[in-house]
Order: C-alpha cells, then sequence, then structure tokens
C-alpha cells in the first residue's frame, strides 16, 4: 500500500491543481529528485515570519492560516491555505507571514534553490507559479470585499461558500447540489478571520441552520442541501456558482 512518503507526482490528489499542475512526465522526474514530505499536526507552526525558509511547498492535505502580529502583540489572521495551495516564494529567502497548521497537515515540499533553478529553466513551472499568483490576487480582492462591505450574516455564508468551491475543485468534495465539508476553522478562528465577534459567528451559524440553509452535524461538519441557496446568501451579484 502506497504511503503518502512514497506517494509518487503521477499519484497526487493534488496532482492537476498544484504547482505541478502542467509539467510533462520528464519535468515530474526532476521534482521526484528534489521534493520531500513534512507532516504537521494542529496547532504547530510550519514557520514564523521573518524566518529563513529553505523550502517552498504545496499542501498536499489540511489546512492552514497566515497570520501578522503588530508591535502590539495583537494578531490578526490573513488568509488560509487549502489543498494545492503554494507556501513560499521563490527568490524570497523569508515569509512575512506567521504560517500555523490549524489541522493535520501534509506538505510536499520541495528544496528552495532547486526549485528556484526549475522556475527558471521550467517554462510550465513559472506559467502556473504565475496563475497561482493571479488567482490569489483576486481571493485577496474577493476578501476585501467580503470584509469591508458584507453584512454578518453573508460574511458566514461566503466563508462556507469558498471553501466548498475550494474542495469541489480539488475533488474533496462531489460535485452535486449537496454539499457536505468540515469546517477547517473553530468558531473563534472564523470571528478572528472575519472581523466578527464569537457570539456573532454562533447567532449567524445558528440562523442559517434554522433557516434550512445549512445542516450541521457536530460544530464543523456542514451539510449544504441547495448549493444555489447558499450562495444567494452571500449577497454576491452572480449569476450561478462554482461548482455544478
Amino acid at each position: 500500500m502506497q504511503t503518502m512518503d512514497t506517494l509518487e507526482c503521477s499519484d497526487c490528489p493534488i496532482r492537476h491543481n498544484a504547482v505541478c499542475a502542467k509539467c510533462d512526465s520528464q519535468e515530474l522526474e526532476i521534482l521526484e529528485e528534489i521534493k520531500y514530505y513534512r507532516h504537521y499536526e494542529p496547532g504547530q507552526t510550519i514557520c514564523w515570519a521573518g524566518d529563513e525558509m529553505g523550502f517552498v511547498a504545496s499542501v498536499i492535505t489540511g489546512v492552514c492560516t497566515l497570520s501578522q502580529t503588530l508591535e502590539d502583540g495583537r494578531t490578526q489572521m490573513v488568509g488560509m491555505l487549502l489543498p494545492s495551495d503554494f507556501i513560499g516564494r521563490p527568490n524570497r529567502e523569508s515569509t512575512p507571514y506567521d504560517v500555523i497548521a490549524i489541522t493535520e497537515m501534509t506538505l510536499c515540499c520541495f528544496r528552495r534553490k532547486p526549485f528556484e533553478r526549475l522556475v527558471h529553466e521550467t517554462p510550465h513551472i513559472s506559467h502556473r507559479l504565475l496563475e497561482m499568483t493571479l488567482d490569489d490576487l483576486d481571493a485577496a480582492r474577493e476578501w476585501m470585499l467580503i470584509l469591508g462591505r458584507k453584512t454578518a450574516r453573508e460574511k458566514i455564508a461566503s466563508l462556507i461558500n469558498i471553501i466548498a468551491r475550494r474542495e469541489a475543485a480539488v475533488g474533496l468534495v462531489p460535485h452535486s447540489s449537496n454539499v457536505v465539508v468540515d469546517l477547517p476553522l473553530t468558531r473563534e478562528a472564523m470571528a478572528d478571520y472575519l472581523g466578527l465577534t464569537l457570539e456573532t459567528v454562533s447567532r449567524q451559524i445558528s440562523a442559517l441552520k434554522k433557516d434550512g440553509i445549512i445542516h450541521l452535524e457536530g460544530k464543523r461538519r456542514i451539510t449544504i442541501p441547495d448549493l444555489e441557496a447558499l450562495i444567494q446568501e452571500t449577497g454576491d451579484d452572480y449569476d450561478g456558482g462554482m461548482i455544478s
């Protein structure tokens, strides 16, 4: 039985969404030579802001947060990385964020210097990195809208929708109208991420449940019986969803 530590690139669950998505067989062989896996427990730090990083990595399983600490000690979560997301940046030795696992995680790591050479020598990798960077920019703009203009109910619905469509994109949930997702964040973390109080988060989740928009199993597992109804609750002005 193949374990994560012996997983070949061709069998990777994020193969078609990660930084290596467009690599051919020869390029995958080169990546095989410089990759290794790291595993993290919930709450474990992957790297601290300002620390030198000897690797870059793709998230295979699990979720981590990006956060920044202000001079007075206040901490703000500024991002969340899900399967197929990329940690680190070629040609930058450190990260400006604290990166912390919030679930069990497995990373596919690449030694930074060899990976930087590959970026320059392999158009498929550099093009995919550019695509992922532009996707991150779109996500940041979307998040600015969520934080700046949406109501508390719309913020909660938007976060659930973002997680659902991302998990569907990498095949972690089926593409169907009845979607089940496991929220990676506690309600306290959701409050921090969304700029709300814990009481407001709990109240809005309960309201969405009461209105039949979501069903809860425990505190983390959410069933979305009608994705279109959830999208309506986000306040977004577009027709149709990301999952079809």
